[in-house]
């Protein structure tokens, strides 16, 4: 019963990583700008924009999924 929560669960994190990793933009799209544009206000502050919570969840559950694929693997349910 545990193992099969966990396994949609494991699902689940699956699917939101897909969808946040799509949702966020490309790593080139600053590469033809001039050397002073990225000191934009977006640029300072995209820890605080949506960009950067896209981020911020995406590794969250980049470590969920890691352990929770450890956890499967040592069939201990």
């Amino acid at each position: 019963m545990l193992r099969t929560v966990i396994t949609v669960i494991f699902i689940l994190i699956c699917v939101a990583l897909v969808i946040l990793v799509l949702m966020q933009e490309g790593k080139s799209a600053g590469l033809g700008a001039i050397s002073g544009a990225a000191e934009t206000y977006w640029g300072k502050n995209k820890g605080r924009s949506m960009e950067g919570r896209l981020v911020k969840i995406t590794k969250v559950l980049a470590v969920l999924f890691m352990v929770i694929a450890a956890v499967l693997n040592l069939n201990v349910f």
